[in-house]
């Protein structure tokens, strides 16, 4: 049977990655340093997703100027990649569903708000890195929604937009998907509640990544 999509383009922290812990206890502690406005872990992790000075942009717009940027991810960086930082695992059966996509025939990619260090000590981790055949960080293109992340990886494999989909946790990648001309799925268990992920009309929403294969499955034709 014809498969619905050639390429199923991830996001990476919420949706393959549990990290909300790590990425909002990296920002408060680099917020305290720098004795900045206080912002609740609400408003840290809403903004995951975006890259690292976009979200800062959206955590201080008032205050935002270029030092501030650079300051804060210097901090943020030392306490994300510290030995003792919160440990990020996968979320269950990730690993499986992603072998058995592979298996199925299908191509993997990576659209993320990561920096390429972070993604690339992610992928060494999970030893998930032969999976995927094209990844794109937010500090190589512009952040999301912009949607050039998914058009460059739609060109490097010559693929049509019509022939991917998206796979994200937060409206950031469900607009970008819109932006692209992609088609686009939500996972209910990351950071963006549902309700708000379902108002930007994804295909489905779903509770568990292991639902993926098989809608896919069905989609098939």
């Amino acid at each position: 049977m014809a498969k619905p999509f050639e390429l199923l383009v991830f996001d990476w922290d919420g949706t393959l990655m549990d990290s909300e812990a790590r990425i909002v206890d990296s920002f408060q502690a680099s917020i305290a340093e720098l004795h900045l406005p206080r912002r609740t872990d609400q408003q840290i992790r809403f903004i995951i997703g975006l890259g690292l000075e976009e979200s800062i942009q959206r955590l201080y717009p008032d205050e935002f100027n270029h030092q501030l940027a650079l300051n804060l991810m210097e901090h943020y960086r030392q306490h994300f990649f510290s030995p003792t930082a919160v440990a990020t695992p996968l979320f269950p059966n990730t690993a499986e569903v992603l072998h058995e996509l592979v298996s199925s025939g299908y191509q993997l990619a990576v659209a993320t708000g990561k920096s390429r260090r972070g993604l690339n000590e992610a992928l060494q981790q999970t030893r998930l890195q032969d999976l995927f055949v094209a990844t794109r960080c937010a500090e190589e293109t512009f952040s999301k929604p912009h949607p050039l992340m998914l058009q460059e990886i739609l060109a490097e494999l010559s693929i049509p937009a019509q022939a991917a989909l998206m796979i994200g946790d937060t409206d950031y990648d469900l607009q970008m998907a819109i932006n692209a001309g992609v088609a686009a799925a939500a996972v209910s268990y990351g950071v963006h509640e549902k309700a708000h992920l379902l108002a930007s009309n994804p295909l489905i929403c779903f509770d568990n990544l292991s639902e993926l294969p098989v809608w896919l499955a069905n989609q098939s034709g």
